[in-house]
């Protein structure tokens, strides 16, 4: 009897920290979804900390960008989703590549906006072709 209680008392001790292990979050960033994704510009990656918000906003040009894109053609193609960065680089220089930091921040805000509108649409059109 004394071994029956030992044995379930190991098991189930030893059962959370197990199904623990199993929710830990990865730090490995790579996607089941388009695995080719493009990299982010070479500038975006080695910006200074203190000018983190010009990464921001052409991380949120390119999103909004993007789900605008799923949204007009209805399609959700990986060259689609992920296209290169090149028309949200375009956007930042010509429209805030000399702006103020907080017309930045506030244009991140706008753009937010515009992709969370986006996306119950691009959504399901994604996971309509397997996608999201």
């Amino acid at each position: 009897m004394r071994n029956a209680l030992l044995c379930i008392s190991i098991t189930v001790v030893g059962f959370p920290a197990a199904a623990e292990r199993d929710f830990v979050p990865s730090l490995d960033s790579t996607s089941d979804v388009c695995i080719d994704r493009p990299a982010e510009p070479e500038w975006m990656q080695n910006i200074t900390v203190r000018e983190a918000y010009r990464r921001v906003l052409v991380q949120d040009i390119y999103r909004a960008q993007n789900l605008e894109r799923i949204v007009e053609t209805g399609s959700c193609t990986c060259d689609t989703r992920f296209p290169s960065w090149e028309a949200a680089e375009t956007e930042f220089r010509e429209r805030f590549n000399t702006a103020e930091r907080w017309e930045m921040l506030e244009a991140s805000d706008t753009y937010n906006r515009r992709a969370n509108a986006l996306r119950p649409d691009a959504m399901a059109i994604c996971e309509a072709e397997g996608n999201w």
